[in-house]
This record gives C-alpha cells, structure tokens and sequence, in this order.
C-alpha cells in the first residue's frame, strides 16, 4: 500500500477518518487476522500454545505487557513483530515532535497549528514500521533520557516559566506517541527511574524537574525481563509491575526438533557453503543437545539461561569448520563428523555462565563434558545402550571392538583427515562396520563412517574405552585401563608416558 495522498486536515475530515487509541488499533487488526486465520509472529516458533495465545489475550483486553523469560527467548522479536498488528499509515499533524493525531491533538504545537490553520493543517503520514521505540534499560539511563528536561535556553529565549510545555525537550517515551514501546531488561532500570514510569502508565501525565504536566499519551508498553529472582543485577519495583497489566511466561523449546527447526532458521549459512557442507541429523542432534545438557549441568548457572544463540553459533561455526577442512584438502563436498563437535567450543564458551563449580573446571572442560553428555544422551536414540550390557558383558554387540582396544590397538582420528583417510582410519576397528551395518542397513557410506565414528565416541563416554584430545582438535581412542597409567600431554605439556 502506497503512502496515503491527504495533504490536510480538511481532506482528512472529507475522507471519514476516525481516530483510534493504538490500543484499539491493534486489538481491531488482531481480530481480523484471528478471523482471516493469518500468520502472526513469522519465525516464532514453539509458542503457538503458550506464549502467542498470552499475547494475543492481552492485545484483546488492551493490556501493556512484561515478557518475562531468560535470554534467547525471542522476547524482542516478538515486541518488535507487533508493528504488524498497527495500521499501515497513520496521519499526524506535520512538524510535530510528537506525531500529534489530527483529530486529537494532545501537545501545545497541534493545538496551535489548527487553531492558526483550522482545516488547513498540514498532515503527514507514519508508517507503521516507524511507530516502535526500542530501548535497552542500562544503569545510566536518566528520566530526562526516557522523560525529557527542561531547555533553559528555549525559556529564557521564549521568555516562559519552566512549567510551560514549550520549554521541555520531550524524551523517548513522548516521542513514541501513538507508537509501541519497548523497555528491554527492564530490572536494570534504577529503581528511581522506574518510579518515573508510574503516572505515564497509570494517569497518563509526566512530571520533569518537580513540574507536573497533564500530557495523555498514547502508547502500547511492552516490557521484557529475566525474572527477578534470577538476576543479582536488579529487580523490579512492585509498583511498576502491578500498574503492567499482563505478565507473560517465556520458555525454551522443549524437544529436540523444535530446537533444530530453529537454528536451522536462523544460523547464516551462505550458499556456497550448504552446496559444499553436509550436516547429518545425527550430528544436528548432538548439536542441539549441549544446549539441552547446558540447561540442567550442575557447573552452568541455571538462572542465566543457556540461549538458543549457542547452538545457532555452533552451527554456523561447525559448518565453517567443515567448510575449511574441504579447501584445505582440495574436496568438493565434506561431511560433518562427530569429533568436528570439538570445533565448536568456542560458541560454548561464549554463550555459558558458570558456576564456582564450573569456574574450578574451566570453560574449555566444561564445553567438552557437555559434549560428552551430549553423545550419552542421543546415542540411544541410534544403537542399544552399552549401559544394557554393563553385567553382560558376553552378551554385548560392543565386545569385539572393546577387545580390540584392550589388546593394545589404538586409532587417531585428526579433524584434517580427507574423507579417504578418515575411513581408512575407522575400518581398522574390527566389527565396527558390521554394528553400524546391522542397526542401519539402508546407510550409505557417508553415513556409514558418521555412525562407526559415533559408536567409538559413545563406547568412551560410557566408560567402556577412553578418548583423548589433542591439541588441534584431533582424537585418540585407547584402551580404557592402559589410558589410566599415562600422563596425559594436555595437562603436564610433554608427550605421554608410562609411569611404570
């Protein structure tokens, strides 16, 4: 739709327009995609049963809302896919700071222009995409920030007291007048300056240096917070929050696809890259799973969250990593691997807060144990659970490989091994290739070395063989006893030895 033609408010009158608070705007427009059944909020996904239907409730009851979640919950999406909900265009008196409705003028300068211009008034026209104010709520945020202040110059110039209207250099909440918006990390807001926000939300008036003004503004508030309890750097006051009508829960996805869908949606893959990487679900999983492994490990700070942003940044970071192996090596195409997982720490540790714990850890092992439980986790899901076989050892599909371990036997797996090396490496493994053969015959063989590789990792991390890192990113897999008697390189800087 083009912008509208209406020059003044003369025309505007001819034409039928109506004004509407932004409020009932967007519950009016809401209503129509309810009933026209449209999408609302593209690319939220996981809240078509909990989170959208709150938000569409308080969008009907004309409510301001607080989106209370922890980080990486797509709370600022879905404030900033809101603008959806307004009209295209809207008029407002042309020149005003404010964006004064023609038909209901609430600053000093609207009320002046029709009362000089009558229905001569110039009007202009909003779109509904510069109707959202966004603002990230940091300790130093003023009143006269979010409020306005008094100009001493305007009132010694104009030769006005500082109580009149035409002295105030307005803030960013009056100049969101008719529009959305949004405060971001809302307990970080100093106490003093939320008390601020009372009679903006409540009485419809500001108050600027002790000078109070009756000025109606029409605004859609939408707060977002972590919750309270969960943060040392803030809270929100009580006041605050019981003048916000509605309080809506955010959460992260629950199932493993849900949290694949959505980084597959929203990591940055260029398409010279999906063209030459491949990513089996097997590894996609395993992917997905250090988030869901972070989210309840005892050395990562449950209360901060683990955003969905790790594993979109593990994403993108394992497919680089993939990407560079293939032009090292001169390959066209390259198949993610398991031990490729390694490549990815740098989005872990990035994207964790740690515990005493953790910190006593260090990052890079915790990213590495998160790993580990990751491939517990999802191994299952793929070939019976070597934890089945822990009495029976006899009876164990597992044994021959173990064997062959315990006899000494040893293989390297380096990340920057061709895919001819690589398989060449994993074929060593007697009855390796028949496990995987049995449990996935329709397998081709790409898929073949993933899940033999998948199987060693998984034999390490339920104690049935060991796994070392190299520097590099590059894996050893032994003996699980012999492993015991060694020092290992990493931690002591020389090359393993015996210590008998």
């Amino acid at each position: 739709m083009t912008k509208p033609t209406i020059k003044t408010l003369g025309e505007l009158k001819k034409a039928g327009y109506t004004s509407r608070s932004i409020k009932q705007e967007l519950r009016q427009n809401l209503i129509t995609k309810l009933k026209n059944n449209q999408t609302l909020f593209a690319g939220v996904l996981g809240y078509e049963d909990t989170v959208i239907p709150d938000v569409e409730k308080a969008v009907l009851a004309r409510h301001n809302m607080l989106l209370l979640g922890l980080r990486g919950q797509a709370k600022t999406r879905i404030a900033r896919q809101m603008t959806q909900l307004l009209d295209e265009w809207v008029p407002f008196i042309a020149g005003s700071d404010i964006h004064d409705d023609p038909l209901a003028p609430i600053s000093h300068f609207g009320h002046n222009a029709i009362a000089q211009n009558g229905d001569e008034t110039e009007i202009d026209w909003l779109h509904r995409d510069e109707r959202y104010v966004e603002k990230l709520a940091t300790p130093d945020v003023s009143v006269a920030d979010l409020i306005g202040d008094v100009d001493p110059i305007k009132a010694a110039t104009l030769k006005l007291s500082y109580d009149n209207e035409r002295v105030i250099h307005f803030g960013l909440i009056p100049r969101a007048h008719r529009s959305i918006f949004v405060m971001n990390e809302l307990p970080d807001l100093q106490p003093r300056i939320q008390v601020a926000l009372f009679n903006i939300l409540q009485e419809g008036d500001i108050q600027i240096r002790g000078f109070k003004m009756r000025l109606p503004l029409d605004i859609e508030f939408v707060f977002t917070a972590n919750p309270e309890d969960y943060t040392n750097r803030g809270s929100i006051v009580t006041p605050l929050k019981d003048r916000i009508e509605s309080q809506i829960l955010t959460h992260y996805p629950k199932n493993l696809d849900l949290s694949k869908e959505i980084t597959h949606q929203e990591a940055r893959i260029l398409d010279e890259q999906s063209d030459k990487v491949h990513v089996h679900p097997v590894i996609a999983d395993l992917l997905e799973q250090v988030s869901f492994e972070a989210r309840k490990s005892e050395y990562v700070d449950e209360k901060s969250g683990v955003s969905a942003r790790l594993t979109i940044s593990a994403y993108e970071l394992l497919v680089s990593a993939c990407e560079r192996r293939a032009i090292l090596n001169g390959e066209d195409e390259v198949h993610a691997r398991v031990g490729d997982l390694v490549q990815v720490i740098p989005a872990i540790t990035g994207k964790i807060e740690l515990v005493y714990e953790g910190e006593q850890e260090g990052p890079m092992n915790v990213a590495k144990l998160l790993i580990g439980k990751a491939i517990r986790s999802v191994f299952p899901a793929y070939f019976p659970s070597p934890e089945t076989y822990k009495k029976n050892k006899s009876g164990s599909p597992y044994q021959e490989i173990v064997d062959w371990f315990s006899a000494g036997k040893f293989i390297e797996l380096h990340h920057h091994f061709t895919q001819k090396e690589y398989a060449e490496k994993l074929v060593e493994v007697p009855g390796l290739y028949e496990l995987v053969k049995q449990h996935h015959k329709g397998a081709d063989s790409k898929e073949m070395l993933i899940y033999m590789e998948l199987v060693l990792h998984a034999l390490a991390e339920f104690s049935q063989i060991s796994k070392h890192h190299v520097e590099g990113g590059s894996l050893t897999f032994k003996d699980l006893m012999s492993s015991m008697f060694t020092i290992d390189e990493d931690e002591y800087g020389d090359d393993d030895e015996t210590i008998f």
